[in-house]
């Protein structure tokens, strides 16, 4: 079986977005899908070899059930500030006004020159 073109194209550019250990996963996936005689077809599309494919079948063997490990912290929406304290930071800058820059003999600090 063959992909068409701009599925091999799209193929290739997400997996040049992996890391190295992803890469091996995602490879020995798109083989399996694919069943028998499917390895050298995919190391081709990928322009990776066999040799990565079964080293990612490995991986895909020995991966965790449960890693345990959060993509993102629990309670992220929390720690972001409050709107009253973003409107309150808003509201000072606006009141602050232009800033004026010295001209030619003065000093904005208002010390002699």
């Amino acid at each position: 079986m063959k992909y068409p073109d701009k599925v091999e194209r799209d193929m290739r550019l997400f997996y040049d977005s992996l890391s190295e250990k992803d890469r091996r996963r995602y490879a020995a996936i798109e083989a399996a899908k694919l069943g028998h005689g499917s390895m050298e077809y995919i190391a081709t599309v990928l322009g990776c070899d066999p040799k990565t494919i079964r080293h990612g079948q490995h991986d895909l063997e020995v991966l965790p059930q449960d890693t345990g490990e959060r993509v993102r912290k629990k309670g992220g929406a929390a720690s972001r500030a409050s709107s009253s304290s973003r409107r309150w930071r808003r509201t000072a800058c606006e009141c602050e006004g232009p800033t004026r820059q010295a001209t030619r003999g003065e000093t904005t600090s208002g010390g002699r020159t």
